[in-house]
């Protein structure tokens, strides 16, 4: 490609392109412009005009990234075919996008520009970078983007990916587009069947009669995590609870290790203690007790519940069952069966999450049933509730509201008996709370059971009691976990068909040869859901009724499909070899570029895609393992623990504040802090001008009793809340963009990429900066900061040395890589500057100037503010005090002192009296 050739660069009379440099605050939206010092007094209008005339990005922007283009500037090439495996190496992915609508927003770019950042840079320190993209395509965003606008999700799918990959080469993002994939095309999906296949042979993959969150309007089972108060995530649709058969993946076998492993990776701890409390691991004891009528005669069931606290069961004076228990109806005597069903079935239209909600209010009903206490020998009620999941444990607890603060709850609205077991050890509790900690066991014995465990330790009584238990064959001992079994399985069009058929004759289930996959999706003209629970590939009867390759019986097709969750599973792999059509992943490239270095997305996505991604990468290293045992063939290896080395998410860009009010069915107001259940009103969104804030909550102003919901919720296709990065890059250009996503903030989570320091070496009448930190540390925003200040600093010198400007240029690059190569082809060079080598610091021109300063109110920590190290007391109060994240909580409060350690902390102090006026 021939670049136009531009006149030698006047490197003191701040010639166009270095003035461009200088401006490049004013290129950006206002908010940021504003704070240039440069450029504070001209009028922004005229700004943008005169740096587009200087520095016209419509033009060079284009011109570099069709440069970047032709000549694979960014290319990976493979093992064998010219990469230097000499060279240390670093793979960079960001969690790729499923393309649902009509392209990106503007929050896509904050975490795409960080990784794109970290890897021209990476590019620049001598690493082979491995930094691809691909399509997330399968799944129900895209499905229902295709039903709204009426066209064939194949179709949609294929204009947006068109469309996302247009949008993000305009952004100069350094992608190996060579290495391009999506979880839609069958060479790729083809490994995903050969993967559940894998899991069917080694009994990880199983049928089962579950309970599940169905939604009639989206025609499919969601997860938990899809279900908020009671309506689809997506689309606010009503959600119900009903048993169906479907797919399981048995992730539970693999739960000790998914959590031992969580300590070896770096990762943020938020995101690795939420994964370690989704896992839910606890040790207890499951215990039998025998269902009986009012006078003690045997029923013939057996209730088995499993509890962590074994010890308590001298305290146990009911027991709870949930709704969907499978004893449930044989439980319930006539006189309560209407009662029973009633309560079922408004618990069926409730999530999980929502019925397990701690603030909620706890509601029950009593089966007419009783069992008997093996300990004690005592009748105690059967009572059903929805806090209990029949998911969890055994669907059933023995409930101790002495000790337990739902059951306390529970008892003292039921007006159930509370016997207390437990004596703290220093004999000091609330007689109104539940004690829940462990403590001395009192009134726990008995003569009819001959257990005797009073004065024990509750780690010892515990102990005993299972013993016991075991002894006596009431029980036994039993490790739990909140963590269940993956439900996978959509009634729905879009996704990878299931690689298994059934036989007429028989139901029999039988699983394709590998030979046969890829079992390709068919195409339907009608790929709306049926509304009945059938997924839509019944419609497609040629494709569903074949024939046993093997018996030559007829046999149909599973018509349901995997979820959107199992192409994203193992996609980090196939980066590493996409176009290998015999193996997963070639075993040589699976053990030079694994596992990923750097692995950057959403915090949302902290449980379902990370925990099922390490699931996945567990199991395909088990299989490898089995396979070499056995000797049967070379498969495609993964030689790692775990697929994500580093893991940052990059935070959220917000759409505007939504208020939500309730209505119920006669269309009254209900009250959003209403102890009555949210799931069964009409949600509606309020406009702001028809709302007030009172404290620390928002209320209509015609009803000022009526509170309403407030979120800002991120920007999203699906919420319609987005901003165009087009409109953003044709006002301002990419660069722009770049440079202001990046000014906004440090990303959410720092984590250390172990980085060496570059700065700029200069001459004695420099000044010397470093940006090299704020690399290291992502946070970009202050690296910004520091070329601005060099750039302002340089024009104070009667001359630029080029080596400076060079220098300078080169540091540029990784955020602006348009206007770097702009001006790196001005000041003379030939190629472009991709690969040249980052520069270099000496430590003794490194020094700090500014600190990140923890700010407290009232002693407890509300946030942190950037400082310079030199400011006084009274400057760093006021940058704190016009923090929005901190102003907050000092707006109309007076101040008794404050309290500042220079360089390590601002304690302020607030007028007690007047804080809770």
């Amino acid at each position: 490609m021939a670049l136009t050739t531009h006149p030698p660069l006047q490197l003191h009379a701040r010639p166009p392109a270095v003035a461009a440099a200088h401006r490049r605050r004013a290129l950006l939206p206002p908010r940021l412009a504003r704070s240039c010092r440069c450029c504070a007094a001209a009028d922004a209008d005229a700004g943008k005009a005169q740096a587009r005339r200087a520095y016209p990005y419509d033009e060079i922007e284009p011109r570099w990234q069709a440069h970047w283009e032709e000549r694979r500037t960014f290319r990976t090439p493979d093992i064998g075919d010219g990469l230097d495996t000499s060279r240390p190496k670093c793979y960079i992915l960001d969690m790729f996008p499923y393309p649902s609508g009509a392209g990106l927003h503007v929050g896509h770019p904050l975490g795409y520009t960080a990784t794109d950042i970290l890897s021209r840079f990476k590019r620049m320190k001598g690493f082979n970078v491995l930094h691809p993209m691909g399509w997330d395509a399968f799944g129900l965003p895209a499905e229902q983007y295709a039903i709204q606008t009426g066209t064939h999700p194949k179709t949609t799918t294929a204009r947006n990916i068109d469309r996302f990959r247009t949008q993000l080469k305009s952004l100069g993002f350094s992608y190996d587009w060579d290495r391009e994939i999506s979880t839609t095309e069958p060479a790729y999906y083809k490994w995903t069947q050969w993967i559940f296949l894998q899991l069917l042979k080694r009994g990880l993959a199983y049928q089962a009669e579950v309970p599940v969150n169905w939604c009639p309007a989206l025609g499919t089972v969601l997860a938990n995590e899809e279900v908020i108060d009671g309506v689809s995530e997506r689309g606010g649709y009503p959600v119900i609870r009903k048993p169906m058969r479907q797919w399981m993946l048995r992730i539970t076998s693999y739960a000790d290790r998914l959590l031992e492993d969580l300590d070896d990776l770096d990762w943020p701890e938020s995101i690795k203690e939420m994964q370690r409390n989704w896992i839910g691991r606890s040790e207890g004891a499951e215990l039998e007790f025998c269902a009986v009528d009012q006078e003690g005669h045997d029923l013939g069931a057996k209730l088995t519940v499993y509890t962590t606290r074994p010890d308590t069961i001298f305290g146990a004076t009911y027991l709870v069952v949930a709704p969907e228990h499978v004893l449930l109806p044989s439980l319930t005597s006539e006189e309560q069966r209407a009662h029973v069903e009633e309560y079922t079935e408004v618990a069926a239209r409730k999530s999980e999450l929502e019925r397990t909600e701690l603030q909620k209010e706890k509601t029950g009903v009593f089966s007419g049933s009783y069992a008997k206490n093996p300990a004690t020998g005592e009748i105690i009620p059967i009572w059903v509730a929805d806090y209990v999941l029949a998911s969890y444990g055994t669907g059933a607890i023995m409930a101790v509201p002495a000790h337990d603060s739902r059951d306390h709850e529970f008892a003292l609205k039921y007006e159930l008996p509370i016997i207390k077991v437990v004596s703290p050890p220093n004999g000091n509790c609330d007689p109104e709370e539940a004690y829940a900690d462990d403590g001395i066991m009192i009134n726990s014995s008995s003569s009819s059971s001959g257990l005797n465990i009073n004065g024990m330790l509750s780690q010892d009584a515990a102990l005993e009691v299972t013993a016991w238990v075991e002894s006596n064959g009431f029980g036994k001992k039993k490790v739990n976990y909140k963590l269940r079994d993956w439900l996978f399985a959509r009634q729905r069009y879009w996704g990878e068909p299931f690689p298994v058929i059934y036989l007429d004759d028989t139901n029999e289930m039988v699983p394709l040869t590998e030979n046969q996959l890829p079992l390709t999706l068919p195409e339907l003209d009608d790929f709306t859901p049926t509304g009945t629970g059938e997924p839509p590939l019944t419609k497609a009867a040629d494709w569903v009724r074949t024939t046993d390759l093997l018996t030559g019986k007829p046999a149909r097709r599973e018509t349901s499909t995997m979820p959107q969750w199992a192409g994203s599973c193992w996609y980090y792999l196939r980066f590493m070899d996409p176009k290998n059509s015999s193996t997963l992943v070639d075993k040589a490239k699976e053990s030079y570029w694994g596992p990923v270095d750097i692995y950057v997305g959403g915090a949302e996505h902290s449980v379902l895609h990370l925990l099922y991604a390490r699931f996945w990468h567990k199991l395909v290293t088990c299989v490898l393992y089995e396979i070499l045992l056995k000797v049967l063939y070379d498969i495609g290896v993964v030689s790692t623990k775990e697929p994500f080395k580093c893991l940052i998410n990059q935070g959220l860009i917000l759409g505007e504040v939504e208020y939500t009010a309730y209505r119920d069915n006669e269309g009254k107001w209900v009250s959003a802090d209403s102890d009555s259940s949210l799931s069964d009103c009409i949600q509606e969104k309020v406009p702001a001008d028809k709302i007030t804030k009172v404290g620390d909550h928002y209320v209509l102003k015609d009803d000022p009793n009526i509170r309403l919901n407030a979120r800002a919720y991120k920007m999203s296709k699906s919420r319609g809340n987005v901003i165009n990065p087009d409109d953003v890059v044709s006002e301002y250009g990419a660069d722009s963009l770049r440079l202001y996503e990046m000014f906004m903030g440090p990303l959410r989570y720092i984590i250390s990429l172990l980085l060496k320091e570059a700065a700029l070496n200069f001459t004695d009448e420099t000044e010397p900066f470093s940006v090299s930190e704020e690399i290291q540390e992502t946070r970009f925003n202050t690296a910004i900061s520091a070329m601005m200040e060099f750039v302002n600093a340089a024009y104070k010198w009667d001359t630029q040395p080029k080596s400076v400007v060079d220098s300078f240029v080169l540091l540029l690059a990784p955020f602006a890589p348009h206007l770097a190569e702009e001006l790196w082809f001005r000041l003379g060079h030939a190629q472009s500057l991709a690969h040249e080598q980052f520069p270099e610091a000496k430590n003794e021109y490194l020094k700090e100037s500014e600190i990140v300063l923890p700010v407290q109110i009232n002693g407890k920590t509300r946030g942190t503010i950037l400082v310079d190290k030199e400011c006084s007391e009274d400057d760093v109060f006021q940058i704190a005090a016009s923090d929005e994240r901190l102003s907050k909580y000092l707006d109309g409060k007076a101040i008794r002192k404050r309290i500042y350690v220079p360089g390590r902390i601002l304690n302020v102090i607030l007028d007690q009296q007047k804080a809770r006026a």
